[in-house]
């Protein structure tokens, strides 16, 4: 990659993100067609994008950049956009290679399960979720796809919702990514505001120049923190493992868990490159890496084991592009592949284990070497890349990492210790998962030790050797994938100087050899590290896993509570809050915006005579007007329901008179109808009470809702007058009497409004009745009717047969 950057367009690489999710919606269809041979097809379509994705990478090494986008919404300029760079084709090859892998593994591993169709889809749409998310240009479509991988990654790890601890793990993940969800898109939306584009290709420096820099940075940091499980957020990774081993082995190596790794390293050329930048990720990212380490020492079960060298494994790649130096970022993206390679395939060993001998316990497994020998050969070649052994890809990254720290000042130093201390734990770890369940004495399992079938065994022994042939060809390796990723991070060309010329003079050799050793030791005393961290832990008594769930329990309390209060049944009550809301609503512009001294100049405040005088009525106008104050006579005075309820009606067809008397027939129909209708149904309604009666009423409930009525009337009143006094702006009216002829075809305004202009309105209204009629049609329709009585019994004589 040299020289400037040269565009091209290619429209396939929208269906390149769009293809899992399309496949999803076949699959049920297809498995119930051809059943477990299913995922062989499926396997076909991250196949066909990894092949795809493969023609670019000549282009990208040589300085290529492509792009692809339809219109999204034209009005504001949105576009879904996708391009393809050195980081997002190292991403989306490692996302289609091993995807593949993983739908030919989960088509084995749940052969026969009734489900099975349910899963594969939920994988597909997984797949295409975290594609969508490393091709994105658009932000906002980058933001849509971050909220998929959260929700199909719920859907996966509830798969088998009948286990309470499968739906505790799914919802657990769901809300703390969640968070970081709603981070992203504050975060996003300031970028826009800052850069004034939503292509992130478009975004230059300017953010760092900005005074939002610091918000928009939190923003950014709690999404991938939350997603990418660094501390303090990292205890939801550990109880995702509750889905089945193939969502495991896809999740922690190249999906999920990595989008905030990805969203990092993507944001590094406009946000990277500050001393609160490296600070933060190199300080959150040891911590997290250390922690990680020592969590998988305290495991015995294989699984936890290798969740919480994942946690360590991501604060590692999150320290590394906090350090942000050309030699850190070239070993952050060989890291990353290294990491995709063995850890998906260490996943589909312990779930070839697990299936081959019914359980994952390191105590209770020995000797498989002799009845699982493909699975071990796998399990040697990833072991040694987790360990950082010659030859694996593993090796040049943990050389390329401490090469970067390759300095004198303490700060180096401190990270460079953590980096060795991590490594080691991590190394030890490997060990114990490849040497004591495949070596030693065979050991007694709940199942028969057999190896496991060819589908499962493919996958972790072509990533394994895959591993081995990376670093083979580590020159080519860097060339076409490494250094162009690396360049995309750093906004500039990062040259490789990877190979397998070793200096044992350089002290960064000598650092690996101390790796190696320590891991060794890491290994022989595991047992006494394990027993100290579990003491430890006990001793401590509590954890963020219970600090989640306390929050969770408090917010459940303080909702119902809540519910309680607000929702306590007395409808009575409910219209008192309702009113004296809009009688706020009412007085508080009318005082607090002027509306008074709009109504009346303020040298006239007290000349109230001029606005309140009476209009020069005609004897039937004020007939109708005496009609609606003789219907309100009636309602307040009405001695039962129903006398109220026909009184009510007095008042809506006064109403209505108004209307037809002012030139408003359509209106005044509406209004006529209206009222019928209400009348009807609160009749219908009050059936099921006693209509003979009035409720009871108290002095103070009168006071209170007598002054009530006279404020929101007068609130009413007030604000009418208000926009009587002013000009009257006729621009909508001009409008719909100038459109609604050539554009809507129509002669009617007010039909051609409520039809057009307010069709999604006029809609809703009509729902509204609807279900309102379909809820009074049940009222009826639910009257009991009167029991039957019962049948009289009969005495049978003596002697008689049935």
């Amino acid at each position: 990659m040299a020289g400037d950057l040269t565009q091209t367009l290619d429209p396939l690489l929208i269906l390149v993100a769009l293809a899992p999710f399309i496949a999803a919606l076949f699959t049920p269809l297809l498995q119930r067609l051809i059943g477990s041979y299913a995922g062989w097809v499926l396997a076909l379509v991250p196949a066909g994008i990894f092949a795809y994705l493969s023609s670019y990478l000549h282009p990208i090494a040589t300085g290529t950049l492509v792009q692809g986008a339809i219109d999204w919404v034209p009005v504001y300029n949105l576009r879904l956009s996708f391009y393809l760079d050195g980081l997002s084709l190292t991403f989306a090859l490692t996302i289609a290679g091993i995807g593949a892998l993983v739908v030919l593994y989960a088509a084995s591993y749940l052969k026969g399960h009734p489900h099975q169709g349910r899963f594969l889809a939920f994988l597909m749409a997984f797949m295409g979720a975290m594609l969508g998310l490393v091709l994105a240009d658009n932000m906002l479509a980058l933001f849509m796809f971050w909220e998929l991988t959260s929700v199909t990654s719920f859907l996966l790890i509830g798969f088998d919702h009948s286990r309470q601890a499968a739906r505790r793990g799914a919802i657990q993940a769901l809300v703390v990514t969640n968070i970081g969800g709603m981070g992203l898109l504050a975060g996003v939306l300031l970028l826009q505001m800052i850069a004034g584009t939503w292509e992130m290709s478009a975004i230059g420096g300017v953010v760092r120049d900005s005074g939002l820099y610091g918000i928009v940075l939190a923003c950014i940091l709690l999404a991938a923190f939350t997603k990418s499980a660094q501390f303090p957020f990292h205890f939801w990774l550990p109880n995702a493992m509750e889905a089945p081993t193939p969502v495991s082995a896809f999740l922690h190596s190249a999906t999920m868990v990595q989008a905030g790794v990805y969203l990092l390293a993507r944001t590094t050329p406009f946000l990277g490159g500050t001393e609160i930048w490296t600070t933060l990720l190199v300080g959150f990212g040891g911590v997290t890496l250390i922690w990680g380490a020592l969590g998988a020492m305290r495991q015995s079960d294989l699984k936890q084991m290798l969740a919480q060298t994942t946690i360590a494994s991501l604060g590692l790649l999150v320290l590394l592009i906090g350090l942000g130096t050309e030699t850190a970022i070239l070993a952050m993206v060989a890291y990353f592949v290294a990491h995709a390679l063995y850890k998906a395939a260490m996943f589909m060993i312990v779930g070839a284990v697990d299936h081959g001998t019914g359980t994952r316990e390191i105590t209770a497994l020995g000797g498989l070497a002799n009845v699982m020998p493909l699975t071990f050969f796998a399990a040697v070649l990833a072991g040694l890349a987790m360990v950082g052994l010659p030859p694996t890809i593993g090796f040049f990254a943990k050389e390329e990492m401490y090469l970067a720290l390759a300095n004198t000042e303490w700060q180096g130093i401190l990270t460079l210790l953590v980096l060795v201390a991590g490594n080691a734990l991590l190394g030890g770890v490997a060990l114990l998962v490849v040497i004591k369940p495949f070596l030693g004495a065979m050991t007694e399992t709940p199942r028969h030790a057999h190896e496991a079938p060819p589908a499962m065994l493919a996958g972790p022994i072509l990533l394994a050797i895959a591993g081995v042939i990376g670093s083979i060809f580590i020159i080519g390796l860097a060339d076409y994938i490494l250094s162009p990723a690396a360049s995309s991070i750093r906004g500039d060309y990062v040259e490789s100087h990877l190979g397998w010329a070793i200096d044992l003079t350089s002290p960064v050799i000598w650092l690996s050899v101390a790796t190696w050793i320590l891991s060794g030791a890491v290994y022989y005393w595991a047992g006494a590290i394990r027993s100290g961290l579990r003491r430890a832990s006990s001793a401590l008594g509590w954890t963020a896993d219970t600090v989640f769930d306390a929050v969770m329990f408090g917010l459940i309390r303080f909702a119902g509570a809540v519910t309680r209060w607000l929702h306590h049944g007395r409808l009575e009550l409910y219209l008192v809050l309702v009113f004296v809301t809009l009688a706020l609503a009412l007085f508080v512009p009318l005082l607090g915006m002027g509306g008074l001294e709009r109504l009346l100049p303020t040298a006239e405040l007290g000349n109230w005579s001029a606005v309140l005088a009476w209009p020069d009525l005609r004897p039937y106008e004020w007939g109708v007007i005496a009609l609606a104050v003789i219907g309100l006579g009636a309602v307040l005075m009405a001695p039962s329901r129903l006398v109220a309820i026909l009184s009510l009606g007095v008042q809506g067809a006064a109403v209505a008179l108004i209307f037809l008397l002012f030139g408003a027939p359509d209106l005044a129909f509406t209004q006529f109808m209206v009222e019928i209708l209400s009348v009807v149904i609160l009749t219908l309604v009050m059936t099921k009470l006693k209509l003979d009666e009035r409720d009871p009423r108290h002095l103070e409930d009168l006071l209170r809702d007598g002054t009530l009525a006279v404020v929101c009337g007068a609130g009413v009143s007030l604000l009418l007058m208000v926009v009587l006094a002013g000009p009257l702006d006729t621009r909508l009216s001009d409008f719909f009497t100038a459109t609604s002829v050539p554009i809507a075809h129509g002669a009617n305004i007010v039909n051609v409004i409520l039809v057009d202009y307010r069709g999604f309105d006029t809609l809703g209204e009509i729902s509204v009745v609807m279900a309102a009629g379909i809820a009074i049609m049940a009222l009826l329709r639910s009257r009991k009717k009167p029991a039957a009585p019962p049948k009289p019994r009969t005495r049978k004589a003596k002697g008689a047969t049935a």
